[in-house]
């Protein structure tokens, strides 16, 4: 699949927040209330001792690193291909274990937290035409397209559907497993049609066939059809969430104790939470089996 193979091309050798820039990039508050939360989640657990903290797709283990200042996990895992980005992770959580895929994981409960990890997974995409659905495929650098049997809706004629079925069986393998995943990505909250997938390259938009694996690709998660696969708390708007959490409170202390980053956190807490930014563009998604009472951030 071009999508897949342009990123694994990409993430094996471009540096790392290059072409954009993550939360965990922005404050060290994003990272160190998610390791806040997956404390308090696995107390609601009943506290297991061979707990697992996970993290899929860490880029260079800002987050985590951050997140454990939060919490001092027992045991901390990284779900990442790219050896590139494993060296750097390995930099800043030199005690953890690194896996290519969810199957790796050793048996045991697992918190398994996830930014900007759905939304490079490929999708599988989708145009209605006269005669019926088509698929769209990538070969010998321009876009075809070919009768395929899939059950979509009934859209008009040049609807286009995308489906992310590796982010679908992701999170059903997690639920089958038992473990509890907090997802932080781009999309809307309920599927609709429409065409998503993006290129990134030096901070712009760029054409996704040009010049593959050297741009960032990456497609809007359909969150509803995250819910419909695995039971799951909300999404909710990652403002909400992050507002929550104490975003505020905790900026505002390290604002005090260090005036000179005062600036630079208030700005931070602007991108995260402003409607016009990633407030609302970005939603939260916690898959986690049904016995669980309502999760932090999700009331």
């Amino acid at each position: 699949m071009f999508m897949a193979r342009a990123n694994a091309a990409y993430y094996a050798q471009a540096e790392f927040g290059a072409d954009f820039v993550t939360a965990p990039e922005l404050t060290q508050v994003f990272g160190e209330l998610l390791g806040a939360w997956a404390k308090v989640v696995w107390q609601m657990m009943g506290s297991p001792a061979d707990i697992m903290l996970v993290e899929a797709g860490g880029g260079r283990g800002v987050m985590m690193a951050d997140a454990l200042r939060a919490w001092a996990a027992p045991s901390v895992h990284f779900i990442e291909s790219s050896h590139r980005l494993r060296a750097e992770q390995a930099a800043r959580v030199p005690h953890a274990q690194w896996h290519d895929a969810l199957e790796n994981l050793p048996e045991g409960p697992v918190i398994l937290l996830a930014n900007e990890f759905l939304d490079v997974l490929p999708v599988r995409q989708f145009i209605r035409r006269e005669a019926g659905w088509m698929e769209r495929y990538v070969q010998d650098g321009a876009y075809v397209e070919l009768p395929v049997a899939y059950d979509l809706p009934d859209d008009p004629v040049g609807a286009v559907r995308e489906v992310n079925e590796a982010a679908l069986d992701f999170v059903r393998a997690l639920a089958a497993r038992g473990g509890i995943g907090l997802f932080i990505d781009y999309g809307p909250m309920a599927s609709a049609p429409g065409e998503s997938v993006q290129a990134i390259r030096a901070g712009k938009y760029a054409d996704p066939l040009e010049a593959p694996g050297h741009a960032d690709l990456t497609a809007h998660v359909d969150f509803a059809a995250i819910t419909r696969a695995a039971h799951a708390q909300g999404p909710v708007k990652q403002n909400a969430f992050l507002t929550a959490l104490g975003l505020y409170q905790r900026s505002d202390i390290l604002a005090q104790r260090h005036p000179h980053r005062a600036d630079d956190l208030k700005l931070a807490v602007q991108r995260l939470t402003a409607p016009e930014a990633m407030g609302s563009l970005f939603k939260v998604l916690a898959v986690c089996p049904e016995t669980l009472p309502t999760l932090p951030g999700f009331a």
